[in-house]
């Protein structure tokens, strides 16, 4: 069998490797998987739902050695691996909870009508997960279609295999054989996938990437729930707290190395206070401590390889050559890092203003006026999320509803309360996930009705 390595980014060292499918192998892996299905969904949500919780004790235990795996494949400080791995973990039984409260079945009803809709598996589920976040993206993606009752076919990103594995072998301890399969390899193994006699595809990504999905899935006109891109912006109003304002900045632009979909990639700042706005930015970029995940202090890890280091250093080099004035970083480092870098003086014919970079990049841009700080905002094909700061609350919310984006945070971060769904308009996300209303896409609906 054919293997995949998976390689430190920070050192380039081996990490592990494991057995790697090609094309031809798919047919047979999506077989199994409908073979394994009709028993799968005949035990009904609870008794589902009790397989995965079952797990979650591995889980809890395994959480160390996946918390140190991510680090090792991706990058990320050592804490937010092992943050990301444990909460996993405790957060899978709730999640199971209310990914069933979601789809139990409803009851509709007239004078004469009784009507009771149902959430039904589609059977199976291809799911093509990320490396940025690779314990929680499988999770968000396998836990609602599994609870629902298909059976799933996980192929993780090839940066990051052994994580992702590791968190899967703890799921299919508890699950009959073949309800949960990976498949491990790069974008041709995804292609036959997404190509393969599977029923619905789960996907987090690229928009490129996406929209080739949504043209191998049109033939067979299967169900699709695409979470890709983003260009976030932050828009920062004349009366916004400066410190909270520069806080968040430099936290949301340079987090996993600026490696999160909603990353802020564009910060709008009101001409006015400009200048004491973006002093406190290079102030806190300053002090961050980049270096391997593994060492200690470290908040900035390295590019996940080579390719996207390379892409962000032309996008911040396209920039100074048409007039963007860098004031901190910018400059080649050795191996897989960019230094955290700001930049001024930038505009939307600027590339790094429209494309997304995904890359520890603060790219700043002076506005005047909260109706051009609007029109700036919205001028991007994606809509993931995006950021408002401003003391008066009130016209910070009414900025906040005329951006375009899916999901919007005002004085913080666009996350929502629990049972918020993730959710991207525009280029950004087709269909959606997390929550009850995103927990539900991975269901077909049916009704059955009968008279009184």
């Amino acid at each position: 069998m054919p293997t995949l390595t998976s390689f430190d980014p920070a050192t380039g060292e081996a990490v592990g490797s494991v057995e790697a499918a090609a094309p031809a192998d798919i047919g047979h892996v999506v077989a199994r998987a409908r073979a394994a299905q009709p028993a799968w969904a005949a035990l009904g949500l609870e008794a589902r739902a009790a397989c995965l919780k079952a797990a979650v004790a591995d889980l809890r235990a395994a959480a160390p050695r996946i918390g140190e795996l991510v680090t090792r494949e991706m990058g990320k400080p050592l804490p937010e691996g092992k943050g990301e791995a444990l909460h996993a973990a405790e957060s899978l039984a709730a999640e199971v909870d209310e990914i069933v409260e979601a789809l139990r079945p409803q009851v509709l009803e007239d004078a004469k009508t009784v009507t009771t809709l149902h959430r039904d598996p589609f059977g199976t589920c291809a799911a093509i997960t990320p490396w940025n976040f690779p314990v929680l993206m499988p999770q968000q993606s396998v836990l609602p279609a599994l609870v629902a009752g298909n059976a799933v076919i996980l192929k993780p990103s090839e940066e990051t295999p052994l994580c992702a594995q590791a968190w899967a072998d703890c799921l299919a301890a508890h699950l009959p054989p073949d309800v949960l399969q990976v498949v491990h390899g790069a974008g041709d193994v995804g292609r036959a996938l997404v190509r393969a006699d599977v029923d619905l595809v789960v996907f987090t990504g690229s928009r490129e990437t996406g929209i080739m999905i949504m043209k191998d899935a049109a033939e067979g006109l299967k169900r699709v729930i695409l979470e890709l891109g983003g260009k976030d912006p932050l828009v920062v109003l004349d009366d916004a707290d400066l410190d909270a304002a520069a806080a968040f900045a430099v936290r949301n632009s340079f987090r996993n190395a600026g490696q999160v979909c909603v990353s802020t990639e564009r910060i709008y700042v009101d001409r006015r206070i400009a200048a004491p706005f973006v002093e406190r930015v290079l102030e806190r970029t300053k002090s961050l401590v980049q270096g391997p995940g593994t060492q200690p202090g470290v908040s900035v890890g390295p590019m996940v390889n080579a390719r996207q280091k390379r892409k962000v250093l032309e996008q911040v080099e396209s920039a100074r050559r048409a007039g963007a004035r860098v004031l901190a970083g910018g400059a080649d480092a050795p191996g897989n890092f960019v230094p955290p870098t700001v930049l001024v003086g930038v505009d939307h014919s600027m590339p790094i203003m429209r494309e997304e970079t995904f890359g520890p990049v603060a790219c700043i841009m002076e506005f005047e006026g909260d109706d051009e700080a609007v029109r700036l905002a919205n001028d991007s094909p994606y809509g993931l999320g995006a950021a408002v700061f401003g003391r008066d609350v009130a016209r910070a919310e009414r900025v906040a509803r005329r951006l375009g984006a899916g999901m919007v945070g005002i004085n913080r971060g666009c996350g929502g309360a629990p049972g918020s769904p993730w959710v991207g308009a525009h280029q950004s996300g087709y269909g959606f996930h997390s929550g009850p209303e995103g927990h539900r896409q991975f269901a077909q609906v049916r009704i059955a009705s009968r008279a009184k």
